[in-house]
């Protein structure tokens, strides 16, 4: 209860001083035909390593794209992909792709559903993980004031390589190495969701959000 407590006070602090992004689709549709290579038509990217924009929250889209410029989030491609974009550039590709409307994902038919929907929703008691619902929600869909990301019907292959960039950051602490990791969530809340989760847990509650909708 300590940890939910915790999650919906940030969330209230979030709520009360998030700088709502204001960009223009239109002008973002423009500039988004560089993305589509990469991100699909629309935002549906059809390649699993690369994510899927359409109906990701404008904010947390424009706060991606600020961190790959400033490299708080550190992808060699994206870094030379937002390198040229003006702020309302960013804003503008934002409010683009927040417009759009995911395509509906799939889970594979072997993955380990069970375990991946305990975790999303119960957590990993036992090491004291706390439940992907109480930010992402309980059909993903995120909560884009407090700039926590809809989940709902994203790539697996994505979602698992972002959950262990993100583990990475507390195993390159624990052994003194500094292998690429990312560390751009608030607060380090999902550096702390990621510590004790195995690659096989990772997996199941990334096919269980691939299949979310």
């Amino acid at each position: 209860m300590n940890k939910l407590a915790l999650i919906f006070t940030a969330t209230l602090v979030l709520i009360s001083t998030h700088t709502f992004a204001i960009g223009d689709a239109t002008l973002g549709q423009a500039k988004a035909t560089t993305c589509i290579g990469c991100h699909g038509v629309n935002g549906n990217s059809v390649v699993p390593s690369f994510p899927k924009l359409a109906g990701q929250s404008e904010d947390y889209l424009l706060k991606q794209l600020q961190d790959f410029k400033s490299s708080a989030r550190i992808d060699g491609m994206m870094a030379g992909i937002v390198a040229p974009l003006t702020d309302a550039d960013m804003a503008n590709l934002a409010a683009y792709y927040a417009a759009q409307t995911v395509s509906q994902g799939v889970a594979k038919k072997d993955a380990n559903i069970a375990l991946g929907q305990k975790i999303y929703r119960g957590g990993k008691k036992e090491t004291g993980v706390t439940a992907c619902i109480a930010c992402h929600g309980p059909q993903g869909k995120g909560i884009p004031a407090a700039g926590f990301p809809a989940l709902s019907s994203q790539h697996a292959a994505y979602v698992s390589k972002q959950l262990k960039l993100f583990r990475q950051d507390s195993i390159n602490a624990q052994t003194g190495v500094s292998n690429p990791s990312r560390t751009n969530d608030y607060e380090g809340m999902m550096i702390n969701f990621t510590k004790s989760l195995t690659n096989a847990e990772i997996d199941a509650v990334s096919e269980y959000i691939a299949g979310l909708h």
